[in-house]
C-alpha cells in the first residue's frame, strides 16, 4: 500500500498526510465544540463491539446515532489521525483458523538495550504483541514480552528461537535469560471496551 494512504479494510480510507495536518487543531475543535466529543464517544460505543455485517456498515451506525453516514466516516478518520483509535479492521479468531499454540515469550534484556531490542522484536511480522514491563526481582527477572502464535507448540518455539537468534546477532550480550509461557485455555478474550450504551448489531 502507498505510504501516504491508510486503508483499514472496512472502507475508511484517508490520505495520511492530510489527516495528520487536519488533526493538529482537532483538540481545539473538540474543546470549542463539546458536542463533537460526545458524538465521538457515541461512535466508539456504537462500533467497539464490531461493525454490522452489511454492505454499508457506516450507514447503519449513522442511522443508529441519528447522524449522516459522512459524519460517522469523517469522525472515524479524525480519531484515527489523532490516535484516539488505532485501527479499524477484521479481528480473526486465531484458534478457529488453526493457530492454537499461543506462546508469550519473556526475556531478561539488559536495561541499556531494552528499548532498541523491544522495537526490533516488535517489527517482526510473527510477533503480534510486544511490551516492556517492569521486573519483579528476585522472582521475575523478565522485562520484555513478545507474543507469538503458531499451529503447534513446536512451531511457536521455533519462532521464539528466531527471536533469540536475532537478538544474539544484532544485540550481543543483551539477553541474559528467557522463557515461554503457553496458554492453557481462554477464560476471556476481548479488546478494551468503554462503558455505557454499547450497541449490538446481532439482529441484522
Amino acid at each position: 500500500m502507498a505510504q501516504g494512504m491508510r486503508d483499514n479494510g472496512t472502507g475508511v480510507r484517508a490520505d495520511a498526510e492530510a489527516a495528520a495536518a487536519a488533526s493538529l487543531d482537532e483538540s481545539s475543535r473538540r474543546a470549542s465544540h463539546p458536542d463533537l466529543a460526545d458524538l465521538d464517544r457515541r461512535i466508539v460505543l456504537a462500533t467497539q463491539g464490531g461493525l454490522p455485517l452489511v454492505a454499508r456498515p457506516y450507514a447503519v451506525v449513522a442511522e443508529t446515532l441519528g447522524v449522516a453516514e459522512a459524519v460517522v466516516r469523517s469522525r472515524l478518520v479524525a480519531m484515527l489521525a489523532d490516535g484516539r483509535i488505532r485501527r479499524i479492521g477484521a479481528v480473526p479468531n486465531h484458534y478457529a483458523i488453526g493457530y492454537t499454540a499461543n506462546g508469550m515469550s519473556v526475556w531478561d534484556i539488559d536495561d541499556a538495550m531494552i528499548d532498541a531490542v523491544g522495537m526490533r522484536v516488535g517489527r517482526l511480522d510473527f510477533v503480534t504483541h510486544c511490551y516492556r514491563r517492569p521486573r519483579h526481582l528476585p522472582d521475575w527477572p523478565y522485562n520484555l514480552f513478545a507474543m507469538v502464535h503458531a499451529a503447534s507448540r513446536e512451531a511457536a518455539l521455533a519462532r521464539v528461537e528466531d527471536i533469540a537468534a536475532l537478538i544474539a546477532a544484532e544485540y550481543p550480550g543483551a539477553c541474559h535469560r528467557r522463557d515461554v509461557l503457553f496458554s492453557a485455555g481462554i477464560l476471556k478474550k476481548t479488546g478494551l471496551r468503554i462503558g455505557g450504551g454499547a450497541v449490538s448489531y446481532t439482529h441484522l
